[in-house]
């Protein structure tokens, strides 16, 4: 039987995590089916399909916090993230992992060259795809790393969790950042917007770059760091891939090469 994998979360239909998995299985000789399940309850669904011979899955939004908790067991990446991602089934347990940061961290430092030691760090929300990351980025030591939310105190939840990370609140965030990284879902909608939200001035200078993505052109908040002074901006794509080999290793033990899949997938 064919081994079966999948990415859950809702919505899921955008999701490119299939394409890029079965580019993987391809390049590596593994054998493996991958789908993308739309799921309402998340333990509901993780149960049928595991129950069925899943033997992994991605969860996505909103469900990374779900996962934490469905879990048997964590790694300590999922542990310090208070998050997971990655859902191994073991002999004995479903296990969780975290490939958020790792994957963010290899598309900025190798893919793209951006440095973050001793950089001044803004990240953009406090969901669990930023809990991903902050343990990471903390310890690529920026000069500092802040996280700033609409809601405060969210904000300041997690941000109380893990060392080295400040909470500002959005209208009181200055100006003066080397890299901002946008964690949050705002103008994906295409109704939300940057604009009267956070100021411009915080992008002027700065690398932009979003944790989320589209093929074809910029994001909205890449195009709002372009239109204001922006002197790079990157969409998460590069970041899915990473996280996405990452897993594919600890569900098949061989880490598949991550060069040219970015372009293979918008071809």
């Amino acid at each position: 039987m064919t081994d079966r994998y999948a990415v859950i979360g809702n919505p899921i239909s955008h999701s490119l995590s299939p394409k890029i998995h079965r580019i993987f299985a391809i390049a590596t000789g593994e054998k493996l089916m991958y789908e993308a399940l739309l799921a309402e309850d998340f333990g509901s669904e993780c149960k049928a399909f595991f129950e069925n011979g899943g033997r992994g899955l991605n969860v996505t939004l909103p469900f990374k916090l779900d996962a934490f908790d469905w879990v048997d067991e964590v790694d300590a990446s999922a542990q310090e993230a208070r998050a997971v991602n990655t859902v191994v089934a073991t002999e004995t347990c479903y296990r969780g992992h975290n490939t958020d940061g790792i994957g963010l961290l290899r598309d900025l430092g190798r893919n793209l060259g951006v440095v973050l030691e001793e950089k001044r760090v803004l990240i953009l929300g406090a969901g669990g795809a930023v809990r991903g990351v902050l343990g990471p980025l903390s310890r690529a030591r920026p000069a500092s790393l802040i996280i700033a939310n609409r809601t405060v105190d969210k904000a300041q939840t997690v941000s109380s969790q893990f060392n080295g990370v400040e909470h500002v609140p959005l209208d009181a965030l200055g100006t003066d950042y080397d890299v901002v990284i946008n964690g949050t879902s705002i103008g994906m909608d295409g109704q939300s917007s940057f604009e009267g939200l956070i100021d411009q001035s915080i992008v002027e200078g700065a690398f932009c770059y979003d944790m989320f993505y589209v093929l074809d052109g910029d994001t909205p908040f890449c195009k709002w760091g372009r239109e204001h002074g922006a002197i790079g901006v990157e969409g998460g794509l590069g970041m899915l891939i990473e996280q996405a080999a990452e897993a594919f290793s600890l569900w098949r033990g061989i880490r598949p090469s991550t060069k040219g899949i970015a372009s293979a997938i918008c071809d």
